[in-house]
């Protein structure tokens, strides 16, 4: 038998794959961002794990593999937070915060599009 040449350059066993999930880098001090908005009844939060509503002392939990979208938004009086999840079976569950003061809410705004652009960067 005669020898094979060897492969051309790039040949080869496919690289790693990217992470499914998760940042892809660390904020100065390492801490992972956390979003956080909460009311008297209500809260929204935004972590590494995923997104979570409580309303009227009913809780959910959303991972990001079951997770593919999120959305947010005023309410029509700029008075309340609209956070809007579409799981990945197309099912869509919306979690609601009133902002007071109405100042909060652009604060929230600011908080979470960086947040949720650090966990879902082209989601």
């Amino acid at each position: 038998m005669t020898a094979q040449p060897p492969p051309p350059p790039g040949f080869g066993p496919p690289p790693p794959q990217y992470p499914a999930e998760g940042p892809q880098y660390l904020p100065p001090g390492g801490a992972l961002p956390e979003f956080l908005a909460v009311d008297r009844r209500n809260s929204i939060a935004v972590d590494a794990t995923g997104v979570a509503f409580e309303m009227y002392g009913i809780a959910v939990e959303f991972t990001w593999p079951e997770i593919r979208s999120v959305h947010y938004k005023a309410s029509d009086d700029a008075k309340s937070l609209m956070v809007a999840i579409v799981h990945v079976d197309g099912r869509v569950y919306e979690g609601v915060v009133r902002a007071k003061p109405r100042e909060r809410l652009r604060a929230w705004f600011t908080q979470l599009a960086w947040v949720l652009g650090y966990y879902r960067p082209t989601g």
